[in-house]
Formats: C-alpha cells, sequence, structure tokens
C-alpha cells in the first residue's frame, strides 16, 4: 500500500514538473491562455488587431549589413559596428500611397526606396530615382534619414546622415532625385545618429537638426587613436557636435546651434521635437546614450534653453535610444518615451516615460518617469519605438524593438562589458582596452515588446500573442497606413537582419480618421502642425513629426483611432504659423486632405 501511495505521488509530482512551465508562461502573459503563435480571429477578438509578417509577400525583400570599421577595432566590431539599421515613410512622388526608404551600412552596400504599388505591393526603384552608390570607406555609410519638403515645392526631399558625409537629395518632381550636399552647404563629415526636420523659427522653411555620436574628427575606418569611446558610461561629453541648421530659403543652409544655444557635445542616438509648452514653437528633445537626456525649450525661434534637471528629464544617466512623444491619457499633452537597457541579472535601467505632472504646465512644466507604474518600463535592450493605435480603440500603444548583438547564445559578453563600464575614464574611453567580444551575445535573440494602452493609465504586452514573434537585433520602427484603409502597419529595420513588414488587420468596428496636411504659409509638409480631435467627451492630440524614435520616421499623415464612436465633434489644427482652423463634424473612417487657408 505504502509503494502504491508513493507511485502515485511521484507521478503527481512529474504531472506538475511538466505543466508548471505552461502554467507559468500563462502567468507571466496576465492569465491569457492564447498560444503565443496564435493570431488571427483570436487576436483581434481579445486586443482589437492582429499583425502578419508580409515582406516577401509585399515584394519587400532586403537585408541590412554592418560596416568593416578599422581593423584596431576587430576584437569588439560586432559591438561598434551595430547601427546603421533605419527606416523611414514619405509619399515620394505624391501618388497618395506612402513609399518607405531603408539604409543599409556595409561598405558598398544598396539603400532602397521601395515604391507603394497601391495593391499591397511594393516596387524597388532605387536605380531608377538615382539614389544608388551611397555607402563607402570613403564618405562613410548610412545610420538613418528622413524626408521634409525644404524648398516648399510640394515634393518630399531626402536627407541621408551617416558616419561620414551628410547628404541632402533634392526630389525632382517625385521622378528623381538630386544630390544638393554641396549647395546646401553641409559639413564634409559628421558622425551623426539622428537627425530631424522641424520648422525651429516658423518662418515657413524647413530647418534641420542633425545630432553626432562620435566625435567629428574620427574616421572610423582610419583611426587615428583608439581612444575614441565615450569617457563614462554615465555622464560622457566627448560625443559628437550637435547641429542646428537653419534654412536661409535658396537651396542653402546655415550652421546656426551653437548660436542659439545647442552646444551639447554628448552622445546623441535620438531626436524629436514637439511644441511640449503651448507656446507654439517646437521644443527639442535629445536621447544620449551613456548619460542624461536633454530637452531644450525653444524660446521664440531665437533662442534654446537646456532645462533637463529643471524639469526632471535629466537627471538620471542612463542609455538612451529613442525619443517619442504621445499624448498617453487622452488629456491634450505629450508624454515622452525613452528607451534605455534592461537585463535581468545584470543591469536594470529602465524605459522612462515622462508624464507631465499634474498642475504644471508651461516654463514651470514638470515631468515624473510612470514608465513603472504604467507598465512600460522593462523592454530589453530597447532601441526603436514609437506611438501609435494599432487597434484603433482612441488610444495611443507603444511598439518597442529590441536586441544589441546576438552571437552564440550559451555564451553571454556582459561580465566583460560590465568590467569596461566599471573603470576609469582612461580605460572606457580607450577601446583598445574593451576585452574581445569572441562571439559572444550581448543582449541578443530578444523578443520584442508592443503594449496596447487600456485608456486607463497602463499597458498590457500583447506582441507574441497578436504575431510579433522574431527575434532578430531591431533598431528602426516606423507606422504608415500603406493600404489607405485606415490601420496603421508596423516596419521594422533590424541590423544585420531583414526588413520586416507587419501588416495589420483591425477589428472593423473600431472607426477612425486621418488628416493629410499641406501647409501654404507655413512649411508645406506641415511638420508641427498639431491635430486635436473631439469626440464621445474625449480629446487626442497629435503632431506632425519630422522625424521620431530611434534613427525613424513615421508617414507624415496623422491618424486616430475613435474606438466604436459614430461621430466626431470638432477637429482643431493649430499650423506652424500659428494660424487655428476648427473643423465641425469631419466623417469617420476617411483621409481629410487639407491645406492650409492662406
Amino acid at each position: 500500500m505504502k509503494n502504491r501511495i508513493k507511485q502515485i505521488a511521484l507521478i503527481i509530482f512529474f504531472i506538475v514538473l511538466l505543466a508548471f512551465p505552461l502554467v507559468y508562461k500563462r502567468y507571466l502573459a496576465g492569465n491569457d491562455v492564447a498560444n503565443p503563435v496564435e493570431a488571427g480571429s483570436t487576436a483581434i477578438e481579445r486586443y482589437g488587431f492582429t499583425l502578419t509578417e508580409s515582406a516577401k509577400a509585399s515584394g519587400i525583400d532586403f537585408r541590412h549589413s554592418a560596416p568593416r570599421l578599422d581593423s584596431k577595432l576587430d576584437h569588439i566590431m560586432d559591438q561598434v559596428a551595430s547601427m546603421g539599421a533605419a527606416v523611414s515613410v514619405a509619399d515620394f512622388d505624391r501618388d497618395g500611397w506612402q513609399d518607405l526608404y531603408v539604409t543599409n551600412s556595409g561598405e558598398g552596400s544598396r539603400n532602397a526606396l521601395f515604391k507603394n504599388l497601391g495593391d499591397d505591393t511594393f516596387r524597388d526603384v532605387t536605380s531608377e530615382v538615382g539614389l544608388d552608390g551611397l555607402n563607402s570607406r570613403e564618405n562613410g555609410v548610412s545610420m538613418g534619414a528622413v524626408w521634409g519638403d525644404y524648398d516648399n515645392d510640394g515634393f518630399e526631399d531626402l536627407f541621408l546622415y551617416k558616419w561620414g558625409k551628410p547628404e541632402l537629395f533634392h526630389n525632382d518632381g517625385g521622378k528623381s532625385f538630386t544630390r544638393a550636399s554641396e549647395q546646401a552647404g553641409l559639413p564634409k563629415w559628421v558622425n551623426a545618429n539622428t537627425a530631424i526636420w522641424f520648422d525651429y523659427d516658423r518662418d515657413g522653411k524647413l530647418d534641420l537638426f542633425v545630432g553626432g555620436y562620435y566625435a567629428d574628427d574620427v574616421d572610423l575606418w582610419n583611426l587615428k587613436t583608439t581612444r575614441m569611446m565615450p569617457e563614462s558610461f554615465e555622464y560622457a561629453s566627448n560625443g559628437g557636435r550637435k547641429y542646428l541648421f537653419r534654412n536661409l530659403g535658396d537651396g542653402k543652409f546655415e550652421e546656426a546651434g551653437e548660436r542659439l544655444g545647442i552646444k551639447s557635445t554628448r552622445w546623441a542616438l535620438a531626436a524629436v521635437a514637439a511644441d511640449l509648452r503651448g507656446t507654439g514653437f517646437p521644443d527639442l528633445f535629445i536621447a544620449n546614450d551613456y548619460g542624461v537626456s536633454e530637452l531644450f525649450f525653444n524660446d521664440g525661434g531665437k533662442k534654446f534653453r537646456e532645462v533637463g534637471r529643471q524639469t526632471g528629464v535629466g537627471y538620471a544617466p542612463k542609455s538612451g535610444m529613442t525619443a517619442a512623444v504621445g499624448d498617453v491619457l487622452n488629456q491634450g499633452r505629450f508624454g515622452i518615451y525613452v528607451t534605455n537597457i534592461s537585463e535581468e541579472g545584470v543591469l536594470v535601467q529602465g524605459n522612462n516615460l515622462w508624464m507631465p505632472k499634474e498642475g504644471t504646465a508651461g516654463d514651470d512644466i514638470k515631468y515624473e518617469n510612470l514608465a513603472s507604474a504604467m507598465g512600460v518600463e522593462l523592454g530589453g535592450w530597447s532601441f526603436g519605438a514609437q506611438f501609435g493605435d494599432l487597434n484603433n480603440d482612441g488610444f495611443q500603444d507603444i511598439y518597442v524593438t529590441n536586441g544589441n548583438v546576438s552571437l552564440d547564445k550559451e555564451k553571454s559578453y556582459w561580465y566583460d562589458y560590465s568590467k569596461v563600464a566599471g573603470g576609469n575614464r582612461a580605460i572606457i574611453s580607450d577601446a583598445a582596452n574593451w576585452p574581445p567580444l569572441d562571439g559572444r551575445s550581448l543582449s541578443g535573440y530578444q523578443k520584442k515588446r508592443l503594449w496596447i494602452n487600456d485608456g486607463a493609465g497602463s499597458f498590457k504586452e500583447v506582441a507574441q500573442l497578436v504575431g510579433v514573434n522574431d527575434v532578430f537585433d531591431g533598431r528602426s520602427v516606423a507606422m504608415a497606413d500603406f493600404s489607405n484603409s485606415g490601420k496603421l502597419d508596423v516596419v521594422v529595420a533590424n541590423q544585420k537582419g531583414p526588413l520586416l513588414f507587419y501588416k495589420n488587420t483591425v477589428a472593423p468596428e473600431n472607426r477612425w480618421i486621418a488628416f493629410d496636411l499641406e501647409g501654404s504659409m507655413s512649411n508645406r509638409s506641415a511638420i508641427g502642425a498639431q491635430v486635436r480631435v473631439f469626440w464621445n467627451g474625449r480629446q487626442q492630440v497629435q503632431e506632425v513629426s519630422g522625424g521620431s524614435g530611434f534613427c525613424a520616421q513615421n508617414q507624415r499623415r496623422i491618424h486616430f483611432g475613435l474606438g466604436k464612436a459614430t461621430a466626431i465633434d470638432r477637429v482643431e489644427i493649430r499650423w506652424p504659423s500659428g494660424k487655428i482652423e476648427t473643423v465641425r463634424t469631419p466623417e469617420p473612417n476617411k483621409i481629410h486632405k487639407i491645406k492650409e487657408t492662406a
């Protein structure tokens, strides 16, 4: 009898042991019983949408390659050369369909411009329009690109930033591109990792911010010294220069950053511009690696003031890699999302969601980090992130891509990485002192994060449950309605990996509205225009952006989810010129093209 009881007890033990991983996974998923690979109708019923990776089916065949830098960096090459996969969106030929541009970084590799054919497919037109041959040892390799109509001729021009020679391409009527870098007066070499278009002085002409990573005098293919790394993992200020190019209106730009108060040499990885105080002028936020974030208030287009510590966003040094703004709580105010590093058991910096403190505004605005409280803090080694209402329920969601260097799954570089991080300035800043990577991974093979906003102050992570299962080393994320059907698709650029195109299917009962704006007194791209939609007792504000996230740019068209609402009260558009226009009861489930009244 005793032996029988022991046998039964042993069987029960093994059943519990085998069942524990499944039960634990369900617990981590918030007690959802959905299979991680199950999406389709189940995901739509539960979360309002599902994503299906469709790059090859859509005619998109692109794989990023990394550069091969100076041989003095061979021992840590995979870590140093771990950026350059970027994606940006624009309707370059004004045919009404959003196109996409993706960068490559290997010497001799091709960037690609994919034209949207309007039938759920794309065609590579890079060679046809004259955008070949942009990556080389002599002129540097691409890190990212942003679109903006700098001469107000109605066609979006392309600025390509590199570890190397920055390039400006004029869009010739949507048929070809002409290099305009020399005429524009751009510098010969900038090791840039971020750039955005914005009209900082509201004169109707787009200006350009470019953020350096490595110092400008560093040629990564011909190093004069290996002392070119950050001098600190917390307060490094030996990075690249920050440029603010003022548009003179004749195809030329003048550098005005230092004169206007932007003198930072921190290691910039992302920037975003938005009117955070309601002044009508765009402020500038910079997410810096190896240090603190910086926030520059724009004083009437005449001066910028750095107020990071004053506002709260610049007191904690982290590894800032993205900067994006969103009206998270539908309060008509922007939160700022910054990604950082989290590795369980090693380093938990956590991502930041800087939300305006209640009762603070204008020059006295203060921010508090609510990432943990709202459930969007732990994203792994997070890079690109964007806000967007992916299920059209009326609240902004967050997509985060992650993963740093994926090599040997069984070996980790974290121990040696932490040793150099704890060294003094002389040790850290010299690449020769960094331990060899030796094929080891550094936060590799990570699962992505997709947090849906419940509208009540918290987010739920659903990436795998809605079809996002890749574990590539993600870098850049962009969102756009590529089918003009009222849903945001997601494009992800991966380091040394394929470009992914996640096609969105949204619950049909959730409505939407979109606005395609064109400035007249304002810059023609309408970058900086704010749109406020009022419906069902709610409001939400969005701003036309000239670039956000890590090395990325969403579509310029503004997209709002409306949930199940059948009517909209009104829409208020504040143009960069300062002019305010109101649209009464606009029709939902429609793209509204609106030109600024002259």
